[in-house]
């Protein structure tokens, strides 16, 4: 496994693509309400970091091997969806949970971070799954530092899940990001502690677990992208892009609206 080891150079201007995404998470929280379909806030998205903040939406058009191209400048998971949905003409309703996850790309850095809304009032399920994973995203970020494993950030994330009765998505991992969308690692949110491999300063990757409220097992609808419980149960989660430094973590997605850390996951 070749894992880039970022310079000091890469590492400014990844907080810059880093900030630039938390600020579209920012730009885009009051627009997420009841009555406005999950299109129309792709195509607000769209206009923002085009006009505005002059970078490029990572996701629209982006075609890994063996997929068709993505059609849309953000990600947006409703309910039970997992990851990858789709923009389209579905109104979003009271008590929809949603995630809105985006990648933008500045002086050829990339910058992924995605957040958990509510469309008024959640069921007390959905927001108690939406807080828990939350937390286990921070417990993970937490566990980061040089001399850690990636198996001790996944351990953390999967213990915290486990224990309040929710499930962890194995299909699908945080990963290393910088120059390109997907770099190693693979960053799984599930593991033993004290394996994998061990963290160094300069390392820079994503955290992003998905917690399901039933069973963990997921699968793809027939665009090819968008991933749902197989059980229908609803889906969380949240993204952040994480610096390893010489004494612990950095995160880089972050800007004024950027959810502070909970309480618990407070050094």
């Amino acid at each position: 496994m070749s894992v880039a080891i970022k310079n000091a150079d890469e590492i400014a201007k990844m907080r810059v693509a880093g900030r630039l995404a938390s600020e579209l998470l920012d730009f885009l929280t009051p627009h997420v309400r009841a009555g406005i379909t999950t299109g129309e806030l792709d195509r607000i998205a769209h206009d923002y970091q085009v006009n505005v903040q002059n970078v490029v939406p990572a996701t629209l058009n982006y075609a890994p091997p063996g997929h068709r191209p993505y059609p849309a400048s953000i990600c947006a998971s409703v309910n039970h969806v997992v990851c990858h949905g789709i923009p389209g003409d579905k109104k979003l309703k009271p008590g929809d949970i949603v995630n809105i996850d985006v990648t933008v790309i500045k002086d050829g850095f990339h910058g992924d971070s995605s957040r958990m809304f509510y469309v008024g009032a959640p069921a007390i399920q959905a927001k108690r799954l939406c807080e828990v994973t939350f937390d286990a995203m921070w417990r993970g970020i937490r566990a980061v530092k040089p001399g850690a494993t990636l198996g001790d950030v996944g351990a953390t994330i999967q213990r915290h899940a486990e224990s309040h009765g929710f499930s962890v998505v194995r299909e699908f991992c945080g990963h290393g990001i910088g120059r390109q969308f997907h770099e190693e690692p693979q960053v799984l949110h599930y593991g033993r502690p004290g394996t994998g491999l061990k963290l160094q300063p300069g390392m820079i990757f994503t955290i992003e677990p998905m917690i399901n409220a039933g069973r963990p097992g997921i699968r793809c609808l027939a665009d090819g992208w968008t991933i749902v419980t197989a059980d229908h149960s609803l889906s969380a989660q949240w993204e952040h892009t994480v610096l390893v430094t010489d004494d612990g973590y950095e995160v880089l997605t972050v800007s004024d609206g950027t959810p502070p850390a909970p309480a618990a996951a407070q050094a």
